[in-house]
Protein backbone atom coordinates (compact mmCIF):
# COMPACT_ATOMS: atom_id res chain seq x y z
CA UNK A 1 0.00 0.00 0.00
CA UNK A 2 1.42 3.50 -0.94
CA UNK A 3 2.06 5.51 2.13
CA UNK A 4 0.92 9.35 2.03
CA UNK A 5 3.56 12.03 1.67
CA UNK A 6 3.49 14.42 4.52
CA UNK A 7 5.14 17.42 4.15
CA UNK A 8 7.09 18.79 7.53
CA UNK A 9 8.49 22.46 7.72
CA UNK A 10 11.07 22.42 10.51
CA UNK A 11 9.36 25.79 12.03
CA UNK A 12 11.51 27.89 13.53
CA UNK A 13 15.36 26.85 13.14
CA UNK A 14 16.18 27.80 16.72
CA UNK A 15 13.53 26.01 18.70
CA UNK A 16 13.40 22.47 19.23
CA UNK A 17 11.68 21.82 15.59
CA UNK A 18 14.75 20.74 13.86
CA UNK A 19 15.13 17.99 16.56
CA UNK A 20 11.87 16.57 16.64
CA UNK A 21 11.66 16.27 12.72
CA UNK A 22 15.10 14.34 13.02
CA UNK A 23 13.93 12.07 15.70
CA UNK A 24 10.42 11.45 14.46
CA UNK A 25 11.81 10.69 11.10
CA UNK A 26 14.18 8.27 12.53
CA UNK A 27 11.56 6.38 14.66
CA UNK A 28 10.20 3.39 12.95
CA UNK A 29 6.71 3.63 13.35
CA UNK A 30 6.91 6.98 11.39
CA UNK A 31 8.47 5.41 8.63
CA UNK A 32 6.21 2.31 8.13
CA UNK A 33 2.96 5.16 7.68
CA UNK A 34 4.46 7.99 6.19
CA UNK A 35 6.99 9.42 3.49
CA UNK A 36 7.95 12.68 5.02
CA UNK A 37 9.24 15.35 2.73
CA UNK A 38 11.53 18.11 4.83
CA UNK A 39 11.69 21.76 4.29
CA UNK A 40 14.01 23.21 5.82
CA UNK A 41 17.86 24.21 6.31
CA UNK A 42 20.25 21.58 4.83
CA UNK A 43 23.06 23.16 7.67
CA UNK A 44 20.36 23.54 10.58
CA UNK A 45 18.93 19.81 10.10
CA UNK A 46 22.59 18.30 9.80
CA UNK A 47 22.87 20.49 13.30
CA UNK A 48 19.91 18.84 15.05
CA UNK A 49 21.06 15.22 13.23
CA UNK A 50 24.55 15.87 15.13
CA UNK A 51 22.50 16.67 18.55
CA UNK A 52 19.67 14.19 18.82
CA UNK A 53 22.43 11.52 17.60
CA UNK A 54 20.17 9.57 14.67
CA UNK A 55 21.30 7.42 12.48
CA UNK A 56 19.96 10.10 9.30
CA UNK A 57 21.34 10.40 5.85
CA UNK A 58 20.02 13.72 4.29
CA UNK A 59 19.50 13.46 0.61
CA UNK A 60 18.37 17.13 -1.23
CA UNK A 61 15.89 17.27 -3.09
CA UNK A 62 13.69 20.20 -4.95
CA UNK A 63 10.08 17.73 -5.40
CA UNK A 64 8.72 15.22 -2.95
CA UNK A 65 9.04 12.77 -5.71
CA UNK A 66 12.43 12.77 -6.35
CA UNK A 67 13.13 11.39 -2.74
CA UNK A 68 14.18 8.45 -1.76
CA UNK A 69 12.31 6.95 0.97
CA UNK A 70 13.85 4.25 2.84
CA UNK A 71 14.75 4.39 6.36
CA UNK A 72 18.01 6.17 7.09
CA UNK A 73 16.95 8.48 4.58
CA UNK A 74 15.67 12.19 5.30
CA UNK A 75 14.77 13.72 2.29
CA UNK A 76 15.20 17.60 2.16
CA UNK A 77 14.05 20.50 0.66
CA UNK A 78 16.57 23.18 1.34
CA UNK A 79 15.49 26.63 1.58
CA UNK A 80 19.57 27.52 2.33
CA UNK A 81 18.18 30.52 4.49
CA UNK A 82 19.78 30.62 7.30
CA UNK A 83 23.44 32.38 7.93
CA UNK A 84 25.26 30.03 10.33
CA UNK A 85 27.59 32.97 11.38
CA UNK A 86 24.76 34.71 13.39
CA UNK A 87 22.43 31.97 13.86
CA UNK A 88 21.77 31.08 18.13
CA UNK A 89 19.46 28.56 19.83
CA UNK A 90 16.81 29.73 21.75
CA UNK A 91 16.83 33.17 20.75
CA UNK A 92 14.13 35.63 18.93
CA UNK A 93 16.20 35.83 15.40
CA UNK A 94 14.09 38.05 12.29
CA UNK A 95 16.07 35.61 10.48
CA UNK A 96 14.72 32.68 11.79
CA UNK A 97 10.96 34.01 11.47
CA UNK A 98 11.89 34.81 8.24
CA UNK A 99 12.71 31.33 7.21
CA UNK A 100 9.88 29.67 9.65
CA UNK A 101 7.41 31.64 7.47
CA UNK A 102 9.11 30.44 4.08
CA UNK A 103 9.43 26.77 5.14
CA UNK A 104 5.62 26.68 5.51
CA UNK A 105 4.88 28.76 2.63
CA UNK A 106 6.64 26.06 0.52
CA UNK A 107 4.99 23.17 2.09
CA UNK A 108 1.52 24.39 1.45
CA UNK A 109 2.40 24.96 -2.12
CA UNK A 110 3.80 21.47 -2.10
CA UNK A 111 0.55 20.28 -1.41
CA UNK A 112 -2.04 22.59 -2.87
CA UNK A 113 -0.22 21.46 -5.79
CA UNK A 114 -1.02 17.66 -4.92
CA UNK A 115 2.89 16.87 -4.27
CA UNK A 116 1.81 16.32 -0.67
CA UNK A 117 -1.61 14.85 1.04
CA UNK A 118 -0.93 16.70 4.07
CA UNK A 119 0.90 19.26 6.08
CA UNK A 120 2.10 18.55 9.67
CA UNK A 121 4.01 21.53 11.26
CA UNK A 122 6.39 22.56 13.83
CA UNK A 123 6.58 25.07 16.55
CA UNK A 124 6.50 28.49 15.19
CA UNK A 125 7.91 31.52 17.20
CA UNK A 126 5.16 34.83 17.77
CA UNK A 127 8.23 37.39 18.48
CA UNK A 128 10.37 35.95 15.45
CA UNK A 129 7.83 36.33 13.12
CA UNK A 130 6.96 40.12 13.75
CA UNK A 131 10.78 40.49 14.13
CA UNK A 132 10.54 39.30 10.30
CA UNK A 133 7.58 41.92 9.91
CA UNK A 134 5.96 38.40 8.53
CA UNK A 135 2.09 40.22 8.76
CA UNK A 136 0.62 37.08 10.19
CA UNK A 137 0.50 36.05 14.02
CA UNK A 138 1.10 32.36 13.82
CA UNK A 139 0.24 28.80 11.70
CA UNK A 140 -3.61 29.19 11.41
CA UNK A 141 -3.76 32.84 9.83
CA UNK A 142 -0.64 31.60 7.94
CA UNK A 143 -2.63 28.84 6.16
CA UNK A 144 -5.75 30.82 6.24
CA UNK A 145 -4.04 33.28 3.78
CA UNK A 146 -2.09 30.94 1.53
CA UNK A 147 -5.11 28.16 1.20
CA UNK A 148 -7.71 31.57 0.60
CA UNK A 149 -9.51 30.21 3.77
CA UNK A 150 -11.73 32.79 5.64
CA UNK A 151 -12.08 30.56 8.83
CA UNK A 152 -10.01 27.49 9.63
CA UNK A 153 -11.43 25.36 12.01
CA UNK A 154 -9.21 23.82 14.76
CA UNK A 155 -9.89 20.16 16.08
CA UNK A 156 -7.84 18.76 19.34
CA UNK A 157 -7.28 14.68 19.07
CA UNK A 158 -5.77 12.86 21.56
CA UNK A 159 -6.24 9.03 22.45
CA UNK A 160 -9.21 8.88 20.05
CA UNK A 161 -10.69 11.88 21.92
CA UNK A 162 -12.32 14.39 19.20
CA UNK A 163 -12.41 18.02 20.63
CA UNK A 164 -13.60 21.17 18.26
CA UNK A 165 -13.88 24.49 19.87
CA UNK A 166 -16.90 27.02 19.82
CA UNK A 167 -14.93 30.07 20.89
CA UNK A 168 -11.14 30.33 21.73
CA UNK A 169 -8.90 33.09 22.05
CA UNK A 170 -11.47 35.57 23.96
CA UNK A 171 -11.88 36.87 27.61
CA UNK A 172 -14.15 34.27 30.01
CA UNK A 173 -16.74 37.77 29.89
CA UNK A 174 -16.64 37.82 26.26
CA UNK A 175 -16.84 34.24 25.87
CA UNK A 176 -20.55 34.34 27.19
CA UNK A 177 -21.63 36.79 24.54
CA UNK A 178 -20.65 33.98 22.01
CA UNK A 179 -22.78 31.10 23.80
CA UNK A 180 -25.98 31.45 21.04
CA UNK A 181 -28.13 29.00 19.67
CA UNK A 182 -26.82 30.66 16.16
CA UNK A 183 -23.50 30.63 17.19
CA UNK A 184 -23.46 26.54 18.47
CA UNK A 185 -25.42 25.69 15.58
CA UNK A 186 -23.37 26.67 12.44
CA UNK A 187 -20.56 26.13 14.55
CA UNK A 188 -21.70 22.07 14.82
CA UNK A 189 -22.45 21.80 11.27
CA UNK A 190 -18.93 22.66 10.98
CA UNK A 191 -17.33 20.61 12.86
CA UNK A 192 -19.66 17.60 11.85
CA UNK A 193 -19.22 18.40 7.94
CA UNK A 194 -15.38 18.70 8.86
CA UNK A 195 -15.25 15.06 10.07
CA UNK A 196 -16.87 13.51 7.39
CA UNK A 197 -14.13 14.88 5.22
CA UNK A 198 -11.85 13.10 7.24
CA UNK A 199 -14.12 10.40 6.76
CA UNK A 200 -15.37 9.63 10.04
CA UNK A 201 -19.25 10.04 9.19
CA UNK A 202 -20.52 7.44 11.64
CA UNK A 203 -21.77 8.11 15.85
CA UNK A 204 -22.68 10.94 17.80
CA UNK A 205 -21.38 14.90 18.83
CA UNK A 206 -21.75 16.07 22.15
CA UNK A 207 -22.18 19.33 22.81
CA UNK A 208 -20.41 20.05 26.72
CA UNK A 209 -22.53 22.21 28.88
CA UNK A 210 -21.11 25.13 30.35
CA UNK A 211 -22.49 25.94 33.59
CA UNK A 212 -21.95 23.61 36.48
CA UNK A 213 -24.48 20.57 36.17
CA UNK A 214 -25.62 22.24 33.03
CA UNK A 215 -27.18 25.19 35.26
CA UNK A 216 -29.63 22.73 37.34
CA UNK A 217 -32.78 24.25 35.06
CA UNK A 218 -31.28 28.22 35.85
CA UNK A 219 -30.56 27.56 39.15
CA UNK A 220 -26.69 27.96 38.36
CA UNK A 221 -27.32 30.31 35.00
CA UNK A 222 -29.56 30.30 31.87
CA UNK A 223 -27.21 29.30 29.03
CA UNK A 224 -28.33 25.51 28.85
CA UNK A 225 -31.96 26.71 29.04
CA UNK A 226 -32.14 30.03 26.93
CA UNK A 227 -29.75 28.86 24.08
CA UNK A 228 -27.46 25.60 24.49
CA UNK A 229 -30.68 23.14 24.86
CA UNK A 230 -32.72 24.80 21.94
CA UNK A 231 -29.39 24.84 19.34
CA UNK A 232 -29.31 21.01 20.29
CA UNK A 233 -32.95 20.31 19.47
CA UNK A 234 -33.05 22.35 16.06
CA UNK A 235 -30.07 20.22 15.58
CA UNK A 236 -31.85 17.09 15.68
CA UNK A 237 -34.27 18.33 13.80
CA UNK A 238 -31.97 19.51 11.26
CA UNK A 239 -30.97 15.68 11.10
CA UNK A 240 -27.78 15.43 12.47
CA UNK A 241 -26.82 12.89 15.21
CA UNK A 242 -26.20 15.80 18.50
CA UNK A 243 -26.48 14.81 22.14
CA UNK A 244 -26.34 17.84 24.84
CA UNK A 245 -25.60 20.26 26.73
CA UNK A 246 -23.74 16.98 29.03
CA UNK A 247 -21.98 18.04 31.84
CA UNK A 248 -18.26 19.28 31.15
CA UNK A 249 -17.01 17.24 34.18
CA UNK A 250 -18.03 13.90 32.62
CA UNK A 251 -18.50 14.33 28.42
CA UNK A 252 -14.85 14.40 27.61
CA UNK A 253 -14.02 11.37 29.78
CA UNK A 254 -17.54 9.48 28.04
CA UNK A 255 -16.04 10.57 24.62
CA UNK A 256 -12.65 9.39 25.42
CA UNK A 257 -14.26 5.71 26.34
CA UNK A 258 -16.02 6.32 23.01
CA UNK A 259 -19.63 6.96 23.86
CA UNK A 260 -19.38 9.91 21.42
CA UNK A 261 -17.33 10.84 17.85
CA UNK A 262 -16.34 14.27 19.52
CA UNK A 263 -17.21 16.68 22.10
CA UNK A 264 -17.84 20.67 20.99
CA UNK A 265 -15.44 22.68 23.95
CA UNK A 266 -17.74 25.96 24.45
CA UNK A 267 -14.91 27.28 25.12
CA UNK A 268 -10.54 27.49 25.24
CA UNK A 269 -9.63 25.99 28.63
CA UNK A 270 -12.59 24.01 28.69
CA UNK A 271 -11.14 21.66 25.82
CA UNK A 272 -7.62 22.17 26.25
CA UNK A 273 -7.81 20.81 29.99
CA UNK A 274 -9.24 17.96 28.78
CA UNK A 275 -7.59 16.98 25.98
CA UNK A 276 -3.75 17.47 27.79
CA UNK A 277 -4.91 16.36 30.48
CA UNK A 278 -5.54 13.10 29.17
CA UNK A 279 -2.28 13.12 27.48
CA UNK A 280 -0.72 16.01 26.54
CA UNK A 281 2.39 14.78 24.81
CA UNK A 282 -0.04 13.31 22.16
CA UNK A 283 -2.68 16.05 21.93
CA UNK A 284 -2.78 17.16 18.13
CA UNK A 285 -4.28 20.06 16.35
CA UNK A 286 -5.92 19.12 13.50
CA UNK A 287 -6.79 22.40 11.08
CA UNK A 288 -9.62 21.24 9.04
CA UNK A 289 -11.87 23.26 6.92
CA UNK A 290 -8.93 24.31 4.42
CA UNK A 291 -8.56 23.06 0.72
CA UNK A 292 -5.74 20.55 2.77
CA UNK A 293 -5.09 18.77 5.83
CA UNK A 294 -3.02 20.31 8.00
CA UNK A 295 -2.25 18.37 11.49
CA UNK A 296 0.63 19.95 14.50
CA UNK A 297 2.34 19.43 17.64
CA UNK A 298 0.31 21.44 20.58
CA UNK A 299 3.53 22.85 22.13
CA UNK A 300 6.15 25.95 21.82
CA UNK A 301 9.69 26.49 20.26
CA UNK A 302 10.87 25.39 23.67
CA UNK A 303 13.44 27.94 23.18
CA UNK A 304 15.08 26.91 26.92
CA UNK A 305 16.22 23.57 25.71
CA UNK A 306 16.38 24.12 21.94
CA UNK A 307 19.87 22.88 20.62
CA UNK A 308 20.39 20.64 24.09
CA UNK A 309 19.18 17.28 22.29
CA UNK A 310 16.76 16.77 25.35
CA UNK A 311 13.45 17.25 23.74
CA UNK A 312 10.54 14.49 23.37
CA UNK A 313 9.89 13.81 19.43
CA UNK A 314 6.09 12.26 20.72
CA UNK A 315 4.41 15.18 20.16
CA UNK A 316 5.57 15.11 16.29
CA UNK A 317 5.58 11.42 15.81
CA UNK A 318 1.55 11.82 16.57
CA UNK A 319 1.21 14.91 14.33
CA UNK A 320 2.38 13.16 11.78
CA UNK A 321 0.83 9.76 12.23
CA UNK A 322 -2.94 11.61 12.54
CA UNK A 323 -1.73 13.48 8.99
CA UNK A 324 -0.92 10.19 7.32
CA UNK A 325 -4.19 8.29 9.16
CA UNK A 326 -6.32 11.15 7.80
CA UNK A 327 -4.81 11.89 4.43
CA UNK A 328 -6.49 9.28 2.27
CA UNK A 329 -9.63 9.96 2.94
CA UNK A 330 -9.33 13.88 3.12
CA UNK A 331 -11.91 15.69 1.19
CA UNK A 332 -11.93 19.07 0.32
CA UNK A 333 -14.83 21.11 1.00
CA UNK A 334 -14.36 23.64 -1.92
CA UNK A 335 -13.71 20.68 -4.58
CA UNK A 336 -16.44 18.86 -2.95
CA UNK A 337 -14.24 15.47 -4.24
CA UNK A 338 -10.77 14.00 -3.15
CA UNK A 339 -7.82 16.39 -3.23
CA UNK A 340 -5.55 15.77 -5.59
CA UNK A 341 -2.82 14.27 -4.07
CA UNK A 342 -1.46 11.60 -6.13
Amino acid sequence: MKKPIIAVPIGDPAGVGPEIVSMALADAGTQSIADCIIIGDKQVMEKAIAITGVSLQINVVKEPEEGDYRPGVMNLIDLSNIDQSVFEYGKVQAMCGKAAYAYIAKSIELTMNGKAAAVATTPINKESLHAAEVPFIGHTEIFGALTGTEDPLTMFETNGLRVFFLTRHLSLRDMLDQITKENIIACAVQCIEALERLGVKDGTMAVAGLNPHCGEHGLFGWEEVNEITPAVEELQKMGYNVAGPIGADSVFHQAALGKYTCVLSLYHDQGHIATKTLDFDRTISITNGMPILRTSVDHGTAFDIAGKGIVSPVSMIEAIRLAAKYAPNFRSRERGEDYGYQ
